[in-house]
């Protein structure tokens, strides 16, 4: 059934990580990626490929729904930062959706909760993608934004790199808005 959407998506299977696939037509180029089982070090890279070959297919707006995912390695969070690197130049996003705690635990710990939109439910995220549209002929700046270190609100007013005033972490903002370590 996932053939049907992504040409080719099951052709490979790993039983730890199942991802069943659904379409979003009122968004273009947007993609649920229902994923059950668990990411890690082993099967990263099998659920990398199977998610380039979305993203190539021309589904740039992905909403990962973590529902069903029980464990997530630092490697998986690796692959999450893969995708959105991917999607970004291409005017897309990614959207992660019911976290179960221990995985966002995860996320936490290593920095990366406020580099990913996490949303409640479907239709969130599929507003999330149905909006931007709108926000992006506004453009991102000047953005507010909490340091992913220290916590200290900041202000950039455009892309670049810069030093947290609190911190002294070397931060990176991009022409989208989205921050980085830098």
């Amino acid at each position: 059934m996932n053939n049907d959407i992504v040409a080719g998506f099951d052709d490979d299977k790993d039983d730890s990580l199942k991802i069943r696939l659904q379409k979003i037509d009122e968004v273009q180029g947007c993609l649920v990626l229902y994923l059950t089982g668990y990411i890690d070090t082993y099967n990263s890279n099998y659920f990398q490929k199977r998610v380039i070959k979305s993203i190539e297919s021309g589904f740039i707006r992905l909403v990962f729904h973590c529902g069903g995912l029980n464990y997530v390695s630092s490697t998986g969070i690796g692959s999450f930062t893969h995708f959105l690197k991917a999607v970004k130049p291409r005017g897309g996003d990614l959207v992660l959706l019911e976290i179960q705690p221990k995985v966002y635990e995860v996320f936490q710990l290593l920095g990366f909760s406020q580099f990913f939109n996490i949303k409640e439910n479907l239709e969130e995220s599929v507003a999330f993608f149905a909006d931007k549209g709108d926000q992006e002929k506004a453009g991102p700046f000047p953005k507010i934004f909490k340091c992913p270190i220290c916590s200290k609100k900041l202000k950039a007013v455009k892309a670049g790199r810069f030093r947290c005033s609190e911190c002294k972490t070397i931060l990176a903002i991009d022409n989208a808005g989205q921050v980085f370590l830098g």
